[in-house]
């Protein structure tokens, strides 16, 4: 049996644990990318904590939310005869309504999980990425939601996100933790 066959049955029996499980995978391989490809820290100096607590965002808190807010965009925008509007309103909500609250919510319980201020966190962090955010996901999303079927959205945001979850591990790790070089302000890179 192939891989996807396998993964297809799982998502047809268990879809929200299934996208849960997959979502705690990816968070935590692009937060392992973050720390080996661009801060090059080394399998040594591997920080396992950080990469549970990406997990752990991912699969508790982003693989459910996604997989329910992709259901109630395919259930609540719709305009019949017009799919090009109905995508459009879709990325659109998606983008200022979940990706908004997404970014809060993911700086915020980071910030709570690594015992620093969520308040500095968001001041220091949260406007430019989600300035970031904008300048990947409506396209992505556009293709989404006119060419992925409902139940594979969250995956295909999974994989896309392999680079996008190291940028933001990145970014949460560049500021505000306890230990960290005094508070230093957030430089997030340009792309």
């Amino acid at each position: 049996m192939s891989l996807l066959r396998w993964y297809q049955m799982r998502l047809a029996q268990r879809p929200l644990l299934t996208q849960s499980i997959t979502t705690a995978v990816l968070f935590a391989t692009g937060d392992v990318m973050a720390q080996q490809a661009v801060e090059k820290v080394g399998a040594d100096k591997h920080n396992f904590a950080r990469t549970g607590r990406m997990a752990l965002y991912g699969g508790c808190i982003f693989g459910p939310a996604a997989t329910t807010w992709f259901a109630f965009l395919a259930r609540s925008i719709n305009f019949p005869n017009r799919p090009n509007l109905t995508i459009a309103a879709r990325v659109i909500t998606d983008q200022t309504v979940f990706a908004s609250t997404n970014m809060f919510c993911f700086l915020s319980s980071m910030a709570i999980m690594e015992g620093s201020d969520p308040k500095e966190k968001l001041k220091s962090t949260y406007l430019e990425a989600l300035k970031k955010n904008w300048m990947v996901w409506p396209p992505v999303q556009a293709v989404n939601f006119k060419f992925v079927p409902l139940e594979h959205r969250v995956l295909v945001v999974n994989v896309v996100s392999l680079g996008w979850n190291c940028y933001l591990s990145y970014v949460n790790s560049q500021g505000g933790t306890k230990g960290d070089d005094k508070g230093a302000k957030v430089r997030i890179p340009d792309t």
